[in-house]
């Protein structure tokens, strides 16, 4: 279901407002402290942004990939880590069971997790499993009716404040591959669980990620994504997942990318050279022209595969087509943003320092640059055969 005209405009204006009256002025303040206020988290939740993609019938908004992506541009032109905390409850926390999930499974957790009552966490990478997400080795054995979870989830966002996880785990260990690997909801209070300390990262302060260790977690089978019948079939899940995670990705790219240019041209107006604004000289003007037409490549590659993939369009070769893209480009965005503030750009208390390495995260997570263009590659073999 998609939102009217008016109704999309209203919540666009909506989010641009939060975005510039609460988030930004508290940019410098997460990224001292590297951590959220729990008041803006409840700002949040009663804006409906933990709910945005979340099916109207369990409490969310219902957004369409379109939409989503208009709303998460705008979020994109603050920090990251305000967008992370929500993230996950948006995309690979709740696509799982939105996706594939019985109606069960429906009713008992999306409530939960559009409400922002509880953080979804997405348990899918592991210490030798990166890229390579197929050669898993968390395992999963059968015991009566339920199943023993055992291994270590590596670099897991919201970890530290999840209530609930999709684990990805091997249930058949004679297969190989991404055959064999099935899809559990785990309760995060769960006997058999234990967290690593967060990891310190280049940026995006105020957004955690840690290590998340199962040995021997009980989880009833009524907990497979999907029942029973899906076991097996986990894979297929977590790439389905991904495909609109990447494009939300895409999304935020763009928001950050506006963003830096705003920055940028504000600055080359300001800065005086020579006598003139900085931006009366060609070469300055040169890389706000390169920016601004590569962020709105981006934005136009992003929107049309979001629109595809809501008429039903298998955009699994377009989201990577986006994430390689839109990914690259904010960070060649960043770095003119800082070459144009000159030694400002390298000081901590210019946002563009912020943004050139909280971007950085960008093209390594949901699928490395080089994993997209791998998976651009074989889709296009694939269909000329």
């Amino acid at each position: 279901m998609s939102l009217d005209r008016e109704t999309l405009s209203q919540l666009i204006f909506t989010v641009r407002r939060f975005v510039e009256e609460r988030l930004i002025p508290l940019e410098a303040q997460v990224s001292q402290e590297d951590k959220l206020p729990e008041y803006l988290l409840d700002e949040m939740r009663e804006l409906g942004l933990f709910g945005l993609t979340i099916p109207s019938e369990y409490g969310g908004l219902g957004l369409n990939t379109f939409e989503e992506c208009k709303v998460i541009m705008e979020m994109g032109r603050t920090s990251p880590a305000f967008r992370s905390v929500i993230g996950t409850n948006n995309g690979i926390g709740s696509q799982g069971i939105v996706i594939h999930g019985t109606e069960e499974q429906k009713r008992r957790f999306l409530p939960l997790l559009a409400s922002g009552e509880v953080i979804g966490s997405f348990a899918l990478t592991e210490p030798d499993s990166g890229s390579d997400a197929a050669s898993l080795r968390t395992g999963a054995v059968k015991d009566g009716n339920d199943y023993l979870l055992t291994g270590t989830k590596r670099w897991i966002t919201n970890a530290n404040i999840a209530g609930l996880f999709t684990v990805f785990a091997r249930t058949n260990a004679e297969e190989t591959g991404s055959k064999g690997v099935t899809a559990f909801l785990v309760d995060a209070n769960s006997e058999g669980i234990s967290l690593g300390l967060p990891y310190k990262k280049m940026g995006q302060q105020g957004a955690h990620v840690c290590d998340v260790i199962f040995e021997d977690c009980r989880v009833p089978q009524e907990n497979i994504i999907g029942g029973p019948e899906r076991i097996g079939l986990g894979f297929q899940t977590a790439m389905k997942t991904l495909d609109r995670g990447r494009i939300h990705i895409s999304a935020l790219s763009v928001g950050c990318a506006k963003r830096l240019i705003e920055l940028s041209v504000a600055f080359a107006q300001d800065r005086r050279q020579f006598g003139r604004q900085i931006s009366d000289f060609q070469l300055p003007q040169a890389m706000l022209a390169e920016s601004e037409t590569e962020c709105y490549a981006a934005e136009c590659m992003v929107l049309d595969a979001a629109q595809r993939r809501d008429l039903g369009g298998d955009v699994r070769m377009l989201a990577s087509c986006c994430k390689l893209f839109a990914t690259e480009m904010v960070g060649r965005v960043a770095d003119r943003a800082v070459q144009i503030h000159g030694g400002a750009g390298y000081m901590e208390e210019y946002a563009v320092a912020r943004f050139y390495r909280d971007v950085r995260l960008l093209r390594i997570y949901e699928g490395t640059s080089e994993i997209q263009k791998t998976i651009i590659a074989r889709e296009l073999v694939k269909r000329s055969s």
